[in-house]
């Protein structure tokens, strides 16, 4: 066990048993021993690798999609250019190196970061270069301005609540002791008003997760972009509504139990979108999968033209990249994006 499993042992016998997103939130950012707070988790010295680590072609489109909506709205300037867990600053890196040549883009763009990890700053620091960039601790402090927001495998991050349903109702997955090891289990039947609108497409046996951290975010977003314009790309896996145990917890590219090494393993759940959609009303949004949206940017084109003089070993990891972004067996399917925009605008680039 690790240093905050005793932390957290000693939390539950004193208190009783907590929420799995208690749980979540202490294991993730624990200033002294959660998992972000610490370490760089990202690439193939971390635990896992991110979709703009894969290949470069990730963030070149997603940014001159971008670009291209930034241009249908009338080039508001100033706008914030923005990313919600920046990871490496790798996606940031190649939205900025893509959108150079884009006129006025750059002049009018204000890139913020929203990254709590001191750790992870500095990375980020090193990325970008002399590119000038603020960095928030939260979401909700980003400026009243046109709005134009990347968030990959962001919100699969933030803390779920987890519910059982079972023929009394509903009972919460809660994170307790067995003898003197960690141990989740579910609480008392009770009536928990978060998940009573799930009682018409459920019965006994399923479950259902909840983010509430995932809401006041997008609410935030999708004022933004109502009152002053701009998108708001969401990509991560998961499916429109909740339905099923996703809590996983990720170290060394392989799944391990979560309740395993608390602050070593990184935590996560998959993303149900449709209550972001609502969250960020009045906001108007679209939905497709990534393989079809990176399809229709034209990642085909862009892969082909990097190919072009690649052989070996070279040219093939580039097409098994392109192919791990976009096959339905690998992320194509299990990936999907949610677009943001303002009431009355026309679909962005790549959501027709």
């Amino acid at each position: 066990m690790t240093a905050l499993a005793d932390i957290l042992k000693a939390r539950i016998a004193a208190t009783g048993p907590m929420r799995l997103s208690d749980y979540m939130a202490e294991c993730l950012l624990n200033p002294q021993h959660g998992y972000y707070s610490m370490r760089d988790p990202f690439g193939t010295g971390g635990d896992f690798i991110t979709a703009p680590e894969i290949s470069q072609m990730f963030g070149e489109l997603l940014g001159l999609a971008l670009a291209q909506y930034w241009l249908d709205l009338g080039r508001p300037a100033p706008f914030t250019l923005a990313e919600l867990g920046p990871g490496r600053g790798t996606l940031m890196a190649d939205v900025l190196r893509a959108t150079r040549a884009v006129p006025g883009f750059h002049a009018a763009a204000k890139v913020h970061l929203v990254e709590a990890s001191a750790t992870l700053r500095r990375v980020q620091r090193q990325t970008l270069g002399d590119h000038t960039v603020t960095w928030l601790d939260r979401a909700e402090s980003l400026p009243q301005a046109p709005l134009f927001l990347l968030a990959n495998e962001f919100f699969d991050a933030l803390p779920i609540r987890q519910f059982t349903r079972d023929a009394a109702g509903w009972r919460e997955t809660m994170v307790g002791l067995e003898g003197d090891n960690l141990r989740l289990g579910l609480s008392t039947p009770g009536p928990f008003g978060a998940v009573e609108d799930r009682l018409d497409d459920t019965t006994p046996g399923d479950v259902v997760e909840i983010c509430p951290a995932a809401g006041p975010v997008m609410a935030g977003v999708g004022q933004r972009i109502a009152a002053h314009g701009g998108l708001a790309m969401i990509i991560d896996y998961g499916n429109w509504t909740s339905l099923g145990d996703t809590f996983q917890a990720m170290k060394a590219h392989r799944f391990t139990h979560p309740l395993a090494e608390p602050g070593e393993a990184d935590l996560t759940a998959h993303v149900a979108f449709e209550p972001l959609a609502d969250a960020a009303l009045p906001a108007n949004h679209a939905f497709v999968n990534q393989g079809y949206l990176l399809t229709t940017l034209g990642i085909g084109a862009r892969a082909d033209r990097l190919a072009q003089g690649l052989t070996g070993a070279a040219l093939l990891a580039h097409q098994a990249a392109t192919r791990r972004l976009t096959a339905p067996e690998e992320m194509g399917h299990l990936f999907k994006a949610l677009a943001i925009f303002p009431p009355g605008a026309p679909l962005p680039p790549g959501f027709a």
